[in-house]
């Protein structure tokens, strides 16, 4: 009985060291999938840091390892979406503060509020899709492992979504 509880814990300190490595690496795309949903940084950062906390915490019910990156980006991407469901604090230094953030993916300002309010405009499910798949340019394949969808699911998303989009940029032009 001792060995088995000596071989699970050996398996459980894999599973957390290899989610462990997976975070450290791809900080920085989950901190850019966190901001493209709320633009600002110490959002965006609270979500990664909660995110990483559930991930190494439910590290022993990751079934396959080789799936860490993309169990993973799934446990961001619900987190995101836990914040986004959050009541906004409208203080006055909350609204100071949008008004000087600097978007992270243009560098035309005036462009980059079009796109940021046409990305607000689709579902949180849609704006996952496009984020991932334009921004941190991830195939559709990967696109559906993290969003538990199927292919189709997320093909269709992907289409619907950017004629939305290129019709709510249409009407702003």
């Amino acid at each position: 009985m001792k060995i088995l509880h000596i071989f699970f814990n050996k398996r459980e300190k894999e599973k957390r060291d290899i989610i462990e490595q997976t975070i450290l690496e791809k900080y920085n795309q989950y901190y850019r999938v966190a901001y493209s949903y709320t633009h600002n940084d110490a959002d965006a950062c609270d979500i990664v840091q909660n995110g990483a906390y559930r991930a190494l915490r439910g590290s022993s019910s990751l079934r396959k390892t080789e799936y860490a990156s993309t169990w993973v980006y799934r446990i961001m991407l619900n987190e995101c979406f836990r914040h986004m469901k959050r009541p906004q604090n409208l203080s006055y230094e909350y609204i100071k503060d949008a008004m000087k953030r600097e978007p992270f993916y243009m560098e035309d300002k005036s462009e980059n509020l079009d796109i940021r309010r046409a990305l607000d405009s689709l579902s949180e499910q849609d704006k996952a899709v496009i984020v991932l798949r334009f921004f941190e340019d991830m195939k559709l394949e990967e696109i559906a492992d993290i969003l538990g969808e199927n292919l189709s699911t997320i093909k269709s998303r992907l289409y619907r979504s950017i004629k939305k989009l290129r019709s709510v940029l249409d009407e702003n032009t």
